[in-house]
């Protein structure tokens, strides 16, 4: 009767067992796959994350947005003759190279209208090469799972009461560790889909950079831009950061302190990934 009892434990055991490493193990194999990601994810320009999207984008904005930004411009560069001309005391005081400075400018404003997505592809890939850059530095392996490598092992130390426990509290990390992954996943994804936002109208904010009071809306609109693009620089930092932390916990031969430090530290990244958007925004006055 006993030999029974103890065989049906021991089924037990195993059965809660075998359910921590798989949680513990999907968990970590999760959180590698969506953190490794990451780097591919924010090292592409807009034009290489999803050609159709972009080209969507592009045509939107070349045969919709364009237009308008003519009319602006236009305008806004016969605002700038009048203006040129009339503070010579109502042309009392005209001189011919009014002419040729507003010709200059007509110019210089109508290339960077009709040079609007090269402008834009330009600031990208600057970002791109400093992205690619930091990947190759910082690397690409943050191999968590070595925490759970002698977990069997202390599972089998474990009375069953703490199995039961400790069963329940791998639930909770597993589904906490799920949630993050879901964060991090729409932190990069909405950081991209805010970049085709962004540039679907850059022909408007463009088509103001000639103009003295006009021009702010241009050069604000580039410190955005630039804000965007390297963002990605800043999230390849964080990322980098939360490898050394994880590195200092994974060898650790407590897998309750490896595992919820694991989380923790996994909880900051998402925290501070949400905040790389207006940090960026911020370091570039946009």
């Amino acid at each position: 009767m006993f030999g029974l009892f103890d065989a049906i434990a021991d089924w037990f055991r195993g059965l809660l067992i075998d359910g921590i490493i798989s949680n513990f193990t999907g968990m970590f194999d999760e959180l590698n796959t969506r953190v490794g990601d990451i780097a591919g994810q924010v090292g592409q320009t807009p034009q290489g994350w999803h050609p159709a999207v972009f080209n969507m984008i592009r045509t939107l904005s070349e045969t919709v947005v364009l237009p308008v930004a003519g009319i602006i411009l236009t305008f806004i560069l016969t605002y700038e003759l009048i203006t040129m001309v009339i503070e010579k005391n109502n042309m009392n005081d005209f001189e011919t190279f009014i002419i040729f400075k507003w010709i200059f400018k007509t110019f210089c404003a109508v290339f960077i209208l009709t040079h609007t997505f090269d402008i834009v592809m330009f600031v990208f890939g600057v970002a791109q090469n400093v992205v690619n850059g930091s990947a190759a530095v910082i690397g690409s392996s943050l191999d968590v799972g070595m925490a759970i490598a002698d977990l069997e092992a202390q599972l089998d130390a474990m009375s069953t009461g703490a199995l039961i426990g400790f069963y329940l509290q791998s639930m909770i990390l597993s589904l906490a560790m799920d949630v993050i992954s879901l964060c991090v996943f729409l932190i990069i994804y909405g950081r991209m889909i805010e970049i085709y936002l962004t540039i679907s109208v850059a022909p408007i904010p463009m088509s103001t950079m000639v103009n003295r009071e006009w021009g702010n809306i241009g050069n604000s609109y580039l410190k955005a831009l630039f804000a965007l693009a390297f963002q990605g620089f800043l999230i390849m930092v964080c990322i980098a950061i939360y490898a050394a932390l994880i590195g200092s916990i994974v060898t650790s031969p407590n897998i309750h302190a490896a595992a919820w430090g694991t989380m923790g530290y996994t909880v900051l990244l998402a925290m501070i990934l949400f905040k790389t958007g207006s940090m960026s925004k911020s370091l570039f006055g946009a």
